[in-house]
């Protein structure tokens, strides 16, 4: 079996892990799947059943206030982890201290950010958003994005296309294949760009593993990287579809552990 990083999780505290999870089932209108409880313990069992030994973990700030709280809460989990974690920061376009909302995060030993332009309502290429994203390109921190909403127009494959064109070295992780519900438009706009790589996060439910495969192949197999959505997803099934794309050994390597380990500074296999 292959080493597993798993780059995409959310995690909540426990305290608060009910309404977040609540919150992701209203916003994506009931999901296929009851989703897990949100907390870190459910998310090392289910990992460890599947075969994942390493997780990105993070959290999204709705509200400006929120993130200091939440960033030492993902240094925390970080720590206890004792390695199994690599924590990503959050930031929001509406706080009126970008530039040491990033140096906390640095100091805590954060290793990214996560953003959700459709969850926080943003657009993606605005002018406060366009701070942060300068604000990582300066700092060398990979910015994970949820990309794409059939609904809205927060993320979607032309906001993006604007952001990697003004952010040459901005190291751009787009979630979802880089357009979750709008795939097609995703690899017809970003795949120019050389400055993004995407993970399968939220993708195989609805594509299946033969449209699952054909994107694979237009990206190119060393910009994807496995991420289950935790709490939305059963990783298991992710993995197993894709086993069944019938990929090389050293394909699956780069995408189960090498790409994203090579993003966050981890030995490869």
């Amino acid at each position: 079996m292959y080493r597993i990083f798993d780059a995409h999780c959310h995690i909540y505290p426990e305290s608060i892990a009910p309404k977040a999870v609540e919150g992701i089932n209203r916003f994506y209108e009931n999901l296929p799947f009851e989703p897990y409880d949100g907390t870190t313990g459910t998310l090392l069992c289910v990992g460890r059943q599947a075969g994942i030994s390493h997780y990105v973990v993070h959290s999204v700030a709705t509200t400006p206030h929120q993130i200091s709280s939440i960033n030492h809460f993902i240094a925390k989990e970080v720590m206890l982890s004792r390695g199994a974690f690599t924590g990503l920061g959050t930031l929001h376009p509406d706080s009126e201290h970008p530039e040491q909302d990033v140096s906390e995060l640095v100091s805590l030993g954060l290793k990214g950010v996560k953003l959700h332009p459709d969850f926080q309502r943003f657009e993606a290429d605005s002018d406060k958003a366009m701070r942060i994203f300068a604000l990582c390109e300066e700092a060398d921190l990979p910015v994970l994005v949820h990309t794409g909403d059939k609904r809205f127009d927060y993320s979607n494959p032309n906001r993006i296309a604007n952001v990697l064109r003004t952010f040459p070295k901005l190291k751009f992780i787009g979630a979802h294949f880089g357009g979750w519900s709008v795939w097609d438009d995703a690899v017809r706009l970003l795949c120019r760009f050389d400055n993004i790589v995407v993970d399968t996060s939220s993708t195989f439910y609805a594509l299946g593993f033969e449209k699952g495969r054909e994107l694979i192949k237009k990206w190119g197999v060393d910009r994807v990287m496995f991420g289950a959505d935790y709490p939305m997803w059963k990783p298991q099934l992710d993995i197993d579809c894709l086993l069944k794309m019938e990929l090389t050994e050293d394909e699956y390597r780069k995408i189960f552990w090498d790409n994203a380990a090579q993003i966050f500074g981890l030995e490869s296999v």
